[in-house]
């Protein structure tokens, strides 16, 4: 009998402890400007490189698809 007062007990301490919690805050996507990649500007010249080489010019005209896709879940059941 003492069992069931403990797990009664248990359980009320859980959900106490769950509705207190803290809700954490909707993260935002990243955008372009927080990444912190340096973007070409005008009049600046580019190097034009064929083949593997190591440059120091840190001009980026092209870093990709950046965009964000929702993650959807489905029901789970059959």
């Amino acid at each position: 009998m003492p069992f069931l007062i403990y797990l009664v007990i248990m359980l009320v301490v859980a959900v106490a402890v769950y509705a207190s919690m803290p809700k954490p805050p909707s993260a935002q996507p990243q955008a372009l400007t927080d990444g912190g990649v340096p973007l070409a500007s005008d009049g600046r010249d580019m190097c034009v490189v064929f083949g593997e080489v190591w440059i120091d010019d840190n001009n980026v005209c092209n870093y990709g698809a950046l965009y964000t896709v929702p993650i959807k879940s489905s029901g789970g059941g059959k």
